[in-house]
């Protein structure tokens, strides 16, 4: 089984090959290749390499399957003994990836 530890947006994911990954909003449309090369570790089979920070030449292959909408969050203040309270709502945005390839050298 060959998976890849990747960075994307400050946070980290695992990947394999013809699955998809959910990462936070990409500037990219529906349909469009995208490269990730912050490639934090690669395993393939017995063979694991390991990257300081990076693994140098690697990529991950992927194409942008479709924006999403995460779940609603409620976001409630309150202070006691007078009348103060606010309530919010909030919904993060997510960029669905299908993962083509993982390269390396």
């Amino acid at each position: 089984m060959k998976y890849a530890i990747v960075e994307a947006g400050g946070k980290q994911y695992r990947a394999e090959e013809g699955k998809t990954l959910t990462v936070d909003l990409l500037p990219a449309k529906v349909g469009e290749a995208i490269s990730l090369d912050k490639v934090l570790l690669i395993v393939d089979g017995d063979v694991v390499k390991v990257g300081s920070p990076y693994v140098a030449g690697a990529s991950l292959s992927t194409k942008v399957v479709d924006h999403i909408k995460g779940n609603k969050i409620l976001i409630f203040k309150y202070k006691p003994k007078i009348a103060y309270r606010r309530r919010a709502g909030h919904r993060q945005q997510y960029t669905r990836l299908l993962v083509d390839s993982i390269l390396t050298e």
